[in-house]
């Protein structure tokens, strides 16, 4: 009778064993299917906006600022403006004017890159600087506190090389300048002539004078944000 008697647990101890191996299973398959499913389209869209904006970190410098930018000459046919140099610094506080630095780290500015270029005919001098921010929102944040006018001054401060014709573009030189966001970074501009004239002496100025200063943002700008294909796992998208 004994024996007759332990069936009924030996049934539910086996029932339970396999409920417990189906949950298991279950469990298991729809681990492996997080594991093997391919990246959601708000995963692929976050990694690649973080990419973007660690560009500034990831590139090369020169890749940043080519050898050279193509714009639209006064004529309108297609110059190039030729890189003089690149700075080595990149802090916030040292690219720009002193009224400007508050505005700038309080909308968290990671960096400012600069470069120098010499325009086609070798008779303008443009510095050419990116601050780069952790996102787009902290970008027109910064954007918003920025000058807007196309004064010089406040604005990025020059970059001049010495034992180049650009060694005299200082401050007072800067007659001009410009302020484009894109994505989570700002490109500003800030112009003048090789031969160190302050703004004050040159009189009424021709509106398209410094107006390639607006093509050479623009490249700089577009190659920084173009969407670039990103595998998820790797280095760059660790999606």
């Amino acid at each position: 009778m004994s024996e007759w008697r332990t069936w009924p647990a030996l049934v539910v101890a086996s029932v339970l064993t396999l409920v417990c191996a189906v949950v298991a299973g279950v469990a298991a398959s729809s681990a492996a299917a997080e594991f093997t499913r391919g990246p959601s389209a708000a995963e692929v869209r976050q990694a690649a906006a973080t990419e973007v904006a660690g560009r500034w970190q990831t590139w090369p410098a020169g890749r940043i600022f080519p050898p050279t930018l193509a714009y639209t000459g006064e004529q309108g046919g297609e110059e190039k403006a030729s890189r003089v140099g690149i700075s080595s610094k990149t802090d916030c506080k040292g690219a720009v004017d002193a009224t400007l630095q508050a505005a700038v780290r309080t909308a968290g500015c990671r960096a400012i890159l600069r470069a120098t270029y010499l325009d086609a005919l070798q008779g303008m001098v443009v510095t050419i600087g990116v601050a780069a921010f952790p996102d787009a929102r902290s970008a027109d944040a910064a954007e918003a506190a920025l000058p807007q006018q196309g004064k010089p001054s406040p604005g990025l401060r020059a970059l001049a090389f010495d034992g180049t014709v650009t060694d005299r573009f200082t401050a007072a030189a800067r007659q001009a300048a410009t302020l484009r966001q894109a994505g989570p970074y700002i490109v500003l501009t800030t112009v003048g002539q090789v031969d160190g004239r302050p703004a004050r002496a040159l009189g009424k100025q021709r509106p398209a004078m410094f107006s390639f200063t607006d093509d050479l943002s623009e490249r700089v700008a577009d190659a920084l944000t173009v969407p670039s294909p990103l595998e998820c796992g790797g280095k760059e998208a660790p999606c």
